[in-house]
């Protein structure tokens, strides 16, 4: 198949793009939002092509992955015509929970896939098809060493989006441990949550150096309240790392018991990071067991199977 999508969210993509088929990506003269082209930072296979706009009308496209509502406008313009579409939606939604209608609810010929089944719950679809492939997680191995008594967190722009990702419980859990917090727009968090620089470092790497640098940290920390399942918390555990985490959203599916600590108690969370710091050999018990556990339900094979027999079945 020739499968038409825009580059929006790296992890998410790299895993997608290892399947079977080409990967038609648009690329336009300034890789803004709508024309990013190929990853730069994420390893991708030569089968995801750049094509720009105005050369789409040419090609042919068995489907298209949608993942924003103004995409859909995109297809009418680029294409002048809608092959079957997915719509892939990554996120929880936002407002009016459990009452938001999704964009998709009211889109003839649309099958509409969530990455959890908590995101399915809290949208609401309409009489919109809908169906949840699980991530999958390009397997970066059991890279821990936990070398360094320190925290790792990653989350992106912790500054703007506040208390939605839990930059507010940062100095609980660096009075537990000091931290290090990686993504993007991740300087200055120490500064706005009140933080001295030796108890909370910030990092932005580019994602090829993410996961040797997380590996060498003791423990992986998700403070994050209301997101859709965070791939950073699924790559810790690739990794052989312990995680501390909230009990939120799809987070009590993810971390079986013995894979980590999952609860909405912050001096339950903090204890377990102290624990952790304090005992290796623990923290390496409890890492295997969470790469266990990440393997079995978000291994790659499983993801790529899902999605060859969703795609199959939307374009018959």
């Amino acid at each position: 198949m020739r499968i038409l999508l825009w580059h929006v969210h790296g992890s998410w993509t790299t895993a997608f793009v290892q399947g079977p088929h080409t990967y038609v990506v648009p690329v336009t003269p300034d890789r803004g939002p709508d024309g990013l082209g190929r990853a730069r930072t994420f390893d991708w296979p030569d089968s995801v092509v750049e094509v720009p706009p105005e050369r789409l009308r040419d090609e042919h496209i068995d489907v298209v992955v949608l993942q924003r509502p103004h995409e859909l406008a995109l297809v009418d313009a680029w294409l002048g015509r809608r092959p079957p579409l997915v719509w892939l939606e990554h996120n929880a939604p936002h407002g009016d929970v459990p009452d938001t209608r999704h964009p998709a609810a009211d889109v003839p010929g649309v099958t509409l896939v969530h990455v959890t089944h908590f995101n399915r719950l809290m949208w609401d679809a309409g009489p919109t098809p809908t169906t949840v492939v699980e991530h999958g997680i390009v397997d970066p191995g059991p890279r821990w060493t936990g070398e360094l008594p320190r925290a790792a967190v990653v989350v992106n722009e912790p500054v703007r989006r506040g208390r939605t990702t839990g930059t507010d419980l940062l100095p609980a859990f660096a009075d537990a441990a000091p931290l290090d917090v990686f993504g993007m727009g991740t300087q200055g968090v120490a500064a706005h949550v009140g933080l001295p620089p030796d108890r909370c470092r910030s990092h932005e790497l580019a994602q090829r150096d993410l996961h040797a640098e997380l590996a060498r940290r003791r423990v992986y920390v998700h403070p994050v309240r209301w997101t859709s399942l965070g791939l950073s918390l699924l790559e810790a555990m690739h990794l052989a790392m312990p995680v501390v985490a909230l009990a939120t959203t799809e987070v009590t599916e993810a971390v079986p018991p013995g894979a980590g600590v999952v609860s909405n108690r912050i001096d339950v969370l903090t204890d377990a990071v102290r624990d952790f710091l304090a005992d290796p050999l623990y923290a390496r018990g409890v890492g295997e067991a969470a790469r266990a556990a990440a393997l079995a339900r978000y291994g790659l094979p499983r993801f790529l199977d899902d999605w060859e027999r969703l795609l199959k079945e939307v374009t018959r």
